[in-house]
């Protein structure tokens, strides 16, 4: 199968059902309805309707989406959306990005126990955020922040690891001035690890200790609690990857490049080669080679379980806000903060109701336009409806 078009739906609908046969009595619910609704999206199965240019008479079918969360067709508007909000929150102040990972000996622990270990990793580095910034050896300020789980490496393998986002500088611990960090300078990233490192195994030693902590397989001797240390014993006494990017050139260029890592899914369909013998090939970026581009060929079956492994539980919030950003109080200190910096103040302006309104008020491409003469516009003429599954008649022998 040729690259041109070339799908994650392809994939799933190419070799989904073996996979399922397969490995279907250990497949989660999420992953089942992650592979139908990537499958079925943007299809029959799920409806939709039909449009007619008012100026040249061209009709097209437009099917529904499956607005899943792991869809990467299914993205653009909620990404759109969520940048214009972060849009009006943008302080005139420096912005750093600063990425957390854990070791490869945590990451096959959080592989079993994936809402209870991403938590901690939440919970860890916010916190170390939180702290090394409130000292006055460092900073001295209340900052605010926000973070985005990723939970894969350019191969697709399992790779935790938070970015945050974080303005350069904060609330004066006494509410009456903005504290600016060192030009260029953030936070010393080996205070950071230290802290973050010694916070993360706290926190899994006490959700071990509580119970919270499954394992299975050849790692399902770790219940025993001396064996759990032996295993934990040498990341203790280990560098953890703490990275802070140097700063960015101003507020515009954060949103564009946050905007590559909120609302994005393991692998995008435009790094997708082939379908070719069983097989699916895709490019990814090889950073311990010197960030080479190269072709990865992969068995069908190997691709989907890589790919669901990134499918999070539900309701897992993999976005969130920390500070003076948090949901709580996020208007009023962010007010104070463009009140300490001088800042004039904004006022949102409501969104249009129309998704597609919506769509080209945030992306300036225009879901309404006639894709043949270019200047009619489409009309809704009909709806499709979804398909009527018929369910099989209960055996009553």
């Amino acid at each position: 199968m040729a690259r041109e078009g070339l799908e994650v739906a392809d994939v799933l609908r190419h070799f989904g059902p073996a996979f399922r046969d397969r490995h279907g009595a250990s497949l989660s619910t999420e992953r089942r309805r992650a592979m139908l609704a990537i499958e079925t999206c943007r299809t029959a199965a799920l409806g939709g309707h039909v449009e007619r240019c008012g100026d040249c008479g061209h009709q097209r079918i437009a099917y529904d989406s499956c607005r899943n969360r792991n869809c990467p067709k299914c993205q653009g508007l909620a990404r759109a959306q969520w940048l214009e909000d972060r849009q009006a929150e943008l302080l005139e102040v420096p912005y750093f990005h600063v990425v957390f990972t854990v070791p490869d000996v945590i990451a096959t622990i959080a592989f079993q126990n994936q809402t209870v270990v991403y938590d901690i990793l939440f919970r860890a580095a916010s916190e170390t955020l939180h702290k090394i910034a409130a000292d006055p050896q460092h900073l001295g300020a209340e900052i605010g922040f926000f973070g985005v789980l990723h939970t894969w490496g350019q191969n697709l393998l399992h790779h935790p690891h938070v970015h945050f986002l974080v303005p350069g500088g904060g609330i004066a611990l006494d509410g009456e001035s903005w504290i600016a960090c060192k030009p260029g300078f953030f936070l010393p990233v080996p205070v950071l690890s230290c802290m973050f490192r010694g916070l993360f195994l706290h926190y899994l030693e006490k959700a071990f200790a509580a119970g919270k902590l499954n394992f299975f397989s050849a790692y399902r001797h770790l219940h025993e609690p001396a064996a759990f240390r032996r295993y934990l014993a040498p990341v203790w006494n280990t560098g953890w990857v703490v990275y802070a990017k140097r700063p960015f050139a101003g507020p515009a260029q954060v949103l564009d490049y946050v905007g590559r890592y909120t609302h994005r899914v393991a692998i995008s369909n435009n790094r997708l080669v082939s379908i070719d013998n069983g097989n699916v090939s895709f490019r990814w970026k090889d950073y311990r080679d010197g960030n080479r581009q190269k072709t990865m060929t992969l068995d069908g079956g190997e691709f989907i379980r890589r790919f669901l492994i990134h499918v999070l539980p539900d309701g897992f919030h993999r976005i969130r806000y920390y500070g003076f950003l948090g949901n709580c109080h996020r208007a009023r200190k962010l007010a104070r903060c463009r009140e300490l910096l001088a800042m004039a103040p904004t006022t949102p302006a409501d969104p249009p109701a129309d998704y597609r309104d919506r769509f080209e008020a945030l992306t300036g491409q225009s879901l309404r336009q006639c894709p043949h003469c270019h200047t009619g516009i489409m009309v809704v003429i009909s709806c499709i409806a979804r398909p009527t599954v018929c369910e099989p008649a209960p055996d009553t022998s």
